[in-house]
């Protein structure tokens, strides 16, 4: 059903049985999923390693379009596009990226295989950022480059805090009988070492699961096509780096680690590591907790609790930090959806008011007693304790939204939600209001989008998405190269900034594009349409044009 009679390419079509809503994917050349959620399709991978290798690389067209740097970037280096510290030489209208190893790609966003003709025999190979890019983690006794002597296993004593080692009939298998208080393969946990809350701030050194399982290093060569792993975006902000030690960087239940399941596959569990008990979290002053919500009233919106880092950032189907687009919501439908996805998940939006949530109006031609709105959530596929559920009382479309030529017109909506105990949405770290624009930005602008992205293959990701654009003006977006006067002055243009090209049309159909100015973030588009995903930019309503009837709609209904 995803044929056009014209080009016109609408991708995340998602479709409830008889009807048909238009927009953009994050993932237009996502893999199958994952039961085990594991690999979301982001832009780091697999490379085979050569020292000698070239790390520079040039962009050329059609991944760089002709409109990408025709207007407001004279220098096609400002702002630098090169990831992981790399160098941006301009070339004419484009540039090269000279990368740092062991990074590679046209924006430094591929991370060498410098593990994979496993160098460190029966140890741990982990790449590593300095030469020879990977250094051997081995396994007590063996020691040496690769890992392949052996050494008394009990001399000296391995075990820590006093610990007794009592060596097995096999001379590489021991044990470490710990005092009390004591426990890990070398004694080396104390009682101390306990989780708050959830475990997001936990930074102890348990690194064993609850089946007894050794963590993986977080460097591990296996882990370079998982989405948590040192090279990953605001790594340091959530603990990891160079060791194994427990995490909980997706604000799941509680700490947890990856583990080898073979020579190529791996798999997560919780880690065997402890709450605190009542007595040690006696002063909470000094333990890293969520923020207070007060802090944040949603009198103040578009804020984050997110810190916006400017290293090891990879944009374009990368997996997004848990709460850093906090007003993304998940518009979900209890009818059969012709492509599956978690939850019935179909379209985007945007949480404006704890009421009140901006949408594309080609996602409502729905009823409301089908519709469901969740809030904060980050997987679809688990119900996570952050989320928040809604019904919707009442679909608001904007009354000129029309369809010509399979082109949507004043594509918005509102929806307003339907109160739970007497409240809409309550804020917190994850649930938070985007602000509405008081003004426009101008273009060359960078700006964000999100969503769980679905595609006329029919796949998607179970994991919330992100990528980062630029704005285009309306001009340069109805030349004939591009929209040829198709675009009215309801829409506004913007690419990918990060990986223009194939993944250039991205996000969820009614999601937000959010742009930023001075720390606070505004919903400046509604995912909309868009022609030739990948060689043109995509196309978003224009908020500020519908400003006036968003608050008086907001105000009619709600009476303030």
């Amino acid at each position: 059903m995803f044929a056009r009679t014209s080009d016109l390419h609408v991708l995340l079509l998602m479709a409830l049985v008889g009807k048909t809503a238009c927009g953009f994917s994050l993932m237009s050349l996502l893999e199958s999923l994952d039961p085990d959620w594991t690999p979301d399709q982001y832009d780091y991978s697999y490379e085979d390693y050569n020292p000698e290798e070239n790390t520079s690389s040039t962009l050329t067209h059609p991944e760089n379009p002709d409109w990408y740097y025709t207007e407001d970037q004279a220098d096609p280096c400002q702002p630098n596009p090169c990831e992981h510290g790399g160098d941006c030489l301009v070339h004419g209208r484009t540039f090269t990226c000279s990368c740092l190893a062991p990074f590679s790609g046209n924006k430094c966003q591929k991370v060498q295989n410098t593990c994979k003709d496993n160098p460190c025999g029966r140890g741990q190979c982990l790449i590593t950022q300095s030469p020879p890019y990977y250094r051997c983690v081995c396994k007590h006794p063996y020691t040496g480059p690769s890992c392949s002597q052996v050494v008394p296993v009990c001399r000296p004593n391995p075990c820590q805090n006093s610990g007794t080692c009592s060596r097995h009939k096999r001379r590489s298998k021991f044990t470490c009988a710990c005092p009390d208080q004591f426990k890990g393969k070398f004694c080396e946990i104390g009682s101390d070492d306990c989780y708050v809350g959830d475990g997001y701030s936990y930074r102890g050194k348990m690194n064993r699961t609850v089946n007894q399982h050794a963590c993986l290093y977080w460097n591990s060569h296996l882990l370079l096509q998982e989405n948590y792993n040192m090279f990953m975006e605001d790594a340091e902000t959530h603990g990891i780096g160079e060791h194994n030690f427990c995490r909980n960087p997706d604000a799941d239940e509680k700490p947890w680690c990856f583990i080898k399941v073979s020579n190529d596959k791996v798999k997560w569990e919780y880690c065997d590591v402890s709450a605190c008990a009542a007595q040690d979290i006696a002063y909470p002053e000094e333990i890293p907790t969520e923020p207070s919500t007060k802090l944040l009233g949603f009198d103040s919106c578009g804020k984050t609790e997110i810190a916006e880092r400017k290293i090891k950032r990879i944009y374009g189907g990368f997996k997004s930090t848990a709460g850093k687009h906090p007003w993304q919501a998940s518009l979900q439908s209890s009818l059969p959806l012709t492509v599956s996805m978690p939850q019935g998940h179909f379209c985007g939006g945007a949480l404006i008011h704890p009421c009140w949530v901006l949408t594309a109006a080609h996602c409502t031609d729905i009823k409301t007693r089908h519709l469901k709105v969740v809030l904060g959530d980050q997987d679809l596929k688990k119900e996570e304790f952050h989320e928040q559920s809604f019904r919707v009382e009442k679909i608001f479309k904007y009354t000129h939204y029309n369809e010509r030529d399979e082109i949507p017109h004043n594509d918005i909506a509102l929806l307003k939600l339907k109160p739970v105990d007497g409240h809409c949405a309550l804020e917190s770290k994850y649930v938070k209001t985007v602000c509405l624009p008081d003004g426009s930005f101008p273009s060359g602008s960078e700006c964000h989008i999100s969503g769980w992205g679905v595609t006329e293959t029919g796949k998607g990701s179970r994991q919330l998405l992100d990528a980062k654009v630029k704005l285009i003006s309306n001009t340069l977006c109805n030349s004939r190269q591009l929209y040829d006067h198709m675009i009215d002055d309801s829409m506004i243009c913007a690419g990918n900034l990060q990986k223009p090209g194939q993944d250039t049309c991205q996000g969820d159909s009614g999601g937000p594009l959010t742009c930023e100015k001075d720390g606070t973030y505004y919903v400046y588009g509604i995912v909309s349409w868009g022609l030739e995903c990948g060689t043109r930019p995509g196309v978003y309503t224009q908020v500020t044009k519908f400003l006036n009837w968003i608050k008086a709609t907001i105000k009619s209904e709600s009476g303030f």
